[in-house]
């Protein structure tokens, strides 16, 4: 390290660039790697600009779109530009491009011994997401990590707003995400219906909807949403707040469920096609809900044409509700206890 004028700590930190292309699940996932990444050195994240809300203290979040990286998938010769720019860092991860041979060329000439490219995926093992990207950092040894995402305060204030907008400071809150970004993913809408109007009536709680464009987009749970209170258009760093304000949560195998775990909220999730060894959300508090069906996990182009999807519509509303009766946070508040009658 180098002694720098002007540094709280008299030390320049290290510039470390992250290329990560994943959605919102797997950047979950990447956190406990991005957190380490981030204790000795400065960190630009190039990944989707959604996840600046949730990134940790040291990183600094940057389109995926940005030209310079654009600028590594075409070839031409104009190279020296991009030197100027990942010349400044000291090293240079990317979970993008590894199979797309003109990236990893050019991404090598730039930066001459920096660059580490990785498949963003392990190819065959049955490894947890979170497991393979600290392996990439030959951090093997902290496999089991849990992914923690830091509350903004700022976001803890808009949350008292909310809450007091709905009048849901004196009652119990179930957050429920019932969407995904793929729909073999979902529980059935009249299922989640089913449990939103458990909560109220036997709980004498509130349902929080969360709502994001994928289902803004496709629709279909008009029901539903006359059951909730529906939380719409938000920005993920109050998504997270609202959940983490929240006794309950409930969702599919989906990003929001990633991010529900990682507030420490007592989260339950819902897992039929996808592989829950690989997939499913780390949390101090995470249940994972998962049928034991012949044909599940499958591939997602089985999943796309599969008839039944039995592997979620076998588990019934009132078996569901016997598993989140029983739950340490419900059992404080039902009024009828545990043995409530579905």
């Amino acid at each position: 390290m180098k002694t720098a004028a002007g540094n709280d700590s008299g030390l320049v930190r290290d510039r470390i660039c992250a290329i990560f292309p994943g959605a919102l699940g797997d950047f979950v996932c990447f956190l406990p790697a991005l957190q380490i990444l981030a204790r000795d050195a400065d960190v630009d994240l190039f990944g989707r600009g959604e996840f600046a809300a949730l990134v940790p203290h040291g990183v600094a979040a940057h389109s995926l779109e940005r030209p310079e990286i654009r600028k590594l998938f075409v070839e031409d010769d104009a190279l020296e530009s991009l030197q100027g720019f990942f010349g400044a860092y000291s090293a240079v991860y990317s979970w993008l491009g590894s199979q797309q041979k003109e990236f990893v060329r050019r991404l090598q000439w730039v930066v001459p011994g920096k660059a580490r490219i990785f498949p963003f995926a392990p190819t065959h093992a049955r490894l947890h997401q979170t497991d393979y990207y600290l392996g990439c950092l030959n951090l093997s040894s902290l496999a089991g990590a849990q992914p923690v995402i830091e509350l903004d305060q700022q976001e803890a204030a808009w949350c008292d707003e909310f809450f007091s907008l709905y009048d849901l400071h004196r009652c119990p809150i179930l957050a429920m995400a019932a969407g995904s970004g793929t729909r073999g993913k979902n529980w059935p809408e009249e299922f989640f219906v089913a449990i939103a109007e458990w909560w109220r009536d036997c709980i004498g709680g509130a349902t929080v909807l969360l709502v994001g464009p994928v289902e803004e987009e496709r629709g279909g749970m008009e029901r539903l949403y006359r059951q909730c209170v529906v939380a719409r258009g938000l920005h993920l760093s109050r998504v997270a707040a609202l959940i983490a304000r929240s006794h309950v949560y409930l969702g599919n195998d989906s990003g929001l469920s990633h991010v529900a775990a990682a507030t420490g909220v007592r989260s339950v999730v819902l897992f039929g096609p996808s592989d829950a060894e690989r997939w499913a959300p780390r949390g101090r508090k995470v249940e994972i809900l998962s049928r034991d069906i012949e044909c599940s996990p499958c591939s997602e182009q089985i999943m796309k044409n599969c008839s039944h999807h039995s592997c979620l519509t076998a588990f019934e509303p009132k078996e569901v509700i016997r598993f989140l009766a029983c739950l340490p946070e419900v059992l404080t508040l039902t009024r009828t206890g545990p043995g409530i009658t579905v």
